[in-house]
């Protein structure tokens, strides 16, 4: 037999738990409805801004909760990969609706700026704090999720940055009603605007590159080609593919030359070492390795398929 193929993984899958993506659904739905209310009463644009933000929110709050449903489901003959993914491409439809959302408040800020408007900030004061605390608690019930997941942190910078939002349409209601500065409405508008850009372009460079199987920037391949040459019987890792599956999923695939015409139970051994150094020192946690011996093939360690 030319070549046998060893595949093996290992990964926990982290419970995240939807029940608090849900809650902050609810409260989003509250304070948008409040908002866009409160906003056409009282004629601020920069609260109709953030009742805009609170929607885009809500949107991308169902995405995620849905992704993270999808994430759950079993693997199958037609997707064998599951839905593994669903949580980076809500990550990244929700990054996407940031920066969209940007780009209409900016629109409308200058808008309003060259037409400024007299605003009841009574009730722009009562429903940016109403938004505060909204958004805190949902912020506070996603802050644990979304250091190990990109579809939970997206939606919680959604809402982390809604929040802030919600801070600066609160100041900008305090310096109207005490001020009469009715221009910083439109001000603040546009810079929650650039906020949201900046906040929404980090996140879609992230889940794009996800999406397009790119090494992860933490990783060096030739860090990793290395390790593995240095055992014994190994003469060199060669087709070397590495990407995020998911979050908790880091996949390498790569071709094996051996010094030696080593038997399957050899190979299982070399391959567990592979594993265990790949795990330890590069958090890989699944591999696929396909041994070779005098193998006349490109030995380069990255080659286009």
């Amino acid at each position: 037999m030319e070549h046998s193929l060893s595949h093996k993984h290992s990964h926990k899958h982290p419970n995240l738990n939807g029940r608090n993506l849900l809650i902050s659904i609810l409260l989003n739905v509250v304070i948008t409805a409040a908002q866009v209310v409160g906003g056409l009463i009282s004629g601020s644009l920069s609260l109709l801004s953030d009742a805009l933000h609170n929607f885009s929110d809500v949107i991308s709050l169902i995405v995620s909760y849905v992704a993270t449903k999808l994430a759950k489901r079993k693997a199958s003959k037609n997707r064998t990969f599951g839905y593994k993914r669903a949580e980076i491409l809500a990550a990244f439809i929700n990054a996407a609706t940031l920066i969209i959302v940007a780009v209409i408040l900016i629109k409308e800020a200058f808008e309003r700026f060259n037409n400024p408007q007299t605003i009841h900030s009574n009730l722009v004061i009562i429903l940016a704090l109403v938004a505060i605390l909204g958004n805190g608690f949902s912020v506070y019930l996603l802050k644990k999720e979304s250091g190990n997941n990109i579809n939970i942190k997206s939606a919680y910078i959604h809402l982390l940055t809604d929040m802030l939002a919600s801070i600066a349409v609160l100041i900008g209601g305090l310096l109207m009603k005490y001020f009469q500065l009715f221009w910083v409405d439109s001000l603040l508008t546009f810079l929650i605007a650039l906020y949201l850009i900046w906040m929404g372009y980090f996140l879609l460079k992230t889940s794009t590159k996800m999406l397009m199987l790119f090494t992860p920037e933490h990783i060096d391949i030739n860090e990793v080609v290395n390790e593995v040459n240095k055992l014994s019987k190994v003469k060199k890792l060669h087709h070397v593919h590495i990407w995020n599956l998911s979050d908790d999923e880091l996949h390498l695939e790569a071709h094996l030359d051996l010094n030696e015409d080593v038997n399957i139970t050899e190979f299982d051994a070399i391959l567990l070492t592979i594993e265990t150094i790949l795990h330890k020192k590069f958090n890989i946690n699944h591999v696929t390795i396909q041994p070779e011996f005098n193998k006349d093939d490109i030995k380069d360690i990255i080659v286009q398929d």
